[in-house]
Order: C-alpha cells, then structure tokens, then sequence
C-alpha cells in the first residue's frame, strides 16, 4: 500500500486536494483504499489509469487477454510495443502505470476471472471496477459484490452508445435484478459486433471513476444513484433513478428464495480427462478452451517448434502460428485461445493435437 505521508512530488496531488470535496482528508483515504479492476481493455485500462493517477493506494488488474492491433485504437494504456510483445493486457497495463504513480501498489493478474477466482481476487478490496465485456462476467461480480457488501461500478459501452451505473449494497438493486440474464437487450451489441468510438469509452470510464473517487474520498453521499444511458453520436442522454433492492432476490434483498440459476462463465463443450470447457469468445472468432491443468510453457515452446509452429515467447504466454491459419495463445494456467476459429470442437481438437501430440 502507497505511504501518503512520503510522496515522491510533494505536490503531486495538489489540484486534487484543492477541490473541497477532497481535500487533504479525502486524499489521505485515496491513499489507504483498495480497488479491483476486472478486465483491462478499454474501459479497465482508463479506469486504471484514473485511479492511479487520483492516488488509489492499492490497484488490481485481473484479466485474460493480451495485447493486439486492434486494442491501439481505443485501449488508452497500449502501444506497438505491447502489441509486437504479446504482452498480457494485465501485465502491459501495470508497466505503464507503475511509471505514472511509483507510490501507488498494483498488482496485475493474468486469469479469467470466473466463480474459482473472484472472491479471492476481491478479498479486501473497497471497490470493484466493471472493466468487462461480457454480460456472465459482470453478474458474477456483482454477485459477489454484493455478498461481500462492497460497491460495484458497472459500465459498458458499445458503438457510440454507454450505460453507467453505481451499484451500492444496502442502497440499490443488484446488476441481476437490472438487466436480468446474460442475453438481456443491454448485453446485445459489444465492440466485437458493432465496434466502438473511444471517445464513448472515455466518457463512461469518466463516470465510473467519478463514482469511485466520491466513495474512496469519503463522499459516499454525492455517489449519483441513477442509470445514465448515453448516445454520443447524436448526444442523447437519458438517467434513470435506481431501484432499492428486491424483497425477494438472494443478493440485493432478503434473500428468501434460493438464487436463480446463471449460465456459467464458461460453457461446457467436451468434458474428460484433459478438456474442463469452452467458450466461444462474442465477435472475436475466438474460442477459449480451459485444460485440466497448468502449463509448462518451457516444454509447451520445444514441442510446438518440433511441430513446424512459429512462435512468439514471453514470461506470460506462447503464441503459436499454424500452417492452417489459426493460431493458438497457452497460458500458465491451462487456458487456449484458439484463433481464427469460432467451432469449440475444432478449437479442442486443434488444443489436442498440439499440446497432448
């Protein structure tokens, strides 16, 4: 956790602090609070850098992906660099960051952020960040969140369009209660089918993270309880006051009936000995396939050169490009994406053939 009392610029947050909100009170808890950030994309990596740079003293990243092409255009924390390396967004995130704030903890993990892992990821923290993209994830955060009692930051963005929300336990209904399930109308449209204007990204991070400094700085009173929809290709704004809880929901009321039942994160495809499971990544022709047990990614790179693949290397990750087309990202900790390919069966038998081979 970042020692407040010892900056390295002493003026560092000075216009911060300057703002009677703030103050050097409000300052002081930035600096003594935690926040998770899920997903580090382009709403995560704005976010990050918001809470970095107001002076959050401890900021996690957890997310599954890596950098590419395709990130540059509005995933603010990248660079050719990043993407040339391969690097995991988590990883490449914290790089960048740690140069912004050196007196701020952060700590980067590279996982899919799934019912294992969440709670764990989440133990301590005073916020949880919706960096997401997809509608399971961000149920099981709030989920969880809201079990654990800590507030939850939802936003999302599509094309020009945004949704934003602060969800709070205690104050209003839960994610679930809103949108209802995963194939919900406010989950239909993600960047991967009808692409995204950064400038939308900007302006629905900006919002969450305003959310976030008015409850870190001891504000919780000026957290705006409303759902605010925004169009910015033909500016139309739209706000809405939040629900309290729901009597009868298991994580926003009273709990009386069991929980409904969700779709798991990731969906079962072929189940033995070597295959957990598969999911088909929304718009990204990318199948993610979860193996048994954790990689040896030193072998994994000597097979896969014997097998004629051209790879590229790090720390984090192998990427394997195959003569078919496709290419295959391994993980340390058992996952595949599987490029070029939107079949889940293909995808296992490609992950069979060259990892079990």
């Amino acid at each position: 956790m970042a020692n407040a009392a010892e900056p390295i610029f002493s003026d560092r947050y000075s216009r911060q602090t300057r703002f009677a909100a703030i103050g050097e009170d409000g300052q002081r808890k930035l600096a003594k609070s935690s926040v998770l950030i899920v997903g580090v994309g382009a709403l995560g990596a704005s976010l990050a850098q918001h809470m970095v740079r107001a002076g959050v003293g401890e900021v996690r990243l957890a997310d599954r992906d890596f950098v590419e092409p395709s990130n540059l255009q509005r995933q603010m924390l990248f660079d050719e660099a990043d993407a040339l390396a391969v690097l995991p967004k988590a990883v490449a995130a914290a790089n960048k960051l740690r140069q912004i704030n050196s007196s701020v903890s952060l700590v980067a993990t590279v996982a899919d952020v799934n019912a294992a892992n969440a709670a764990a990821l989440a133990s301590g923290v005073h916020l949880v960040l919706d960096g997401t993209d997809n509608a399971a994830t961000r149920l099981l955060l709030s989920d969880l969140c809201f079990k654990q009692h800590i507030p939850f930051v939802y936003g999302g963005v599509a094309g020009a369009q945004g949704m934003q929300a602060a969800l709070i336990p205690g104050a209003t209904s839960c994610l679930r209660c809103l949108i209802g399930a995963e194939d919900s109308e406010h989950e239909v449209d993600t960047c991967d089918t009808v692409g995204v204007l950064a400038p939308a990204v900007e302006f629905v991070a900006s919002l969450q993270a305003a959310e976030a400094i008015k409850w870190l700085s001891g504000n919780q009173e000026a957290i705006r309880q409303t759902w605010l929809s925004v169009d910015l290709w033909s500016f139309r704004l739209r706000e809405s006051k939040l629900p309290s809880g729901s009597a009868h929901c298991p994580y926003c009321g009273s709990g009386v009936e069991p929980p409904r039942p969700a779709k798991p994160i990731l969906e079962t495809a072929m189940q033995d000995e070597d295959v957990i499971s598969s999911a088909v990544l929304c718009g990204r022709d990318t199948v993610q396939v979860t193996l048994g047990k954790p990689l040896q990614l030193a072998e994994l790179e000597k097979s896969l050169v014997e097998q004629g693949c051209k790879l590229t290397v790090n720390r984090y990750l192998v990427k394997a490009a195959l003569q078919s087309g496709e290419q295959l990202i391994f993980f340390p900790d058992g996952r595949v994406l599987v490029q070029g390919t939107a079949d889940a069966e293909h995808a296992i038998r490609l992950c069979r053939h060259y990892f079990y081979s």
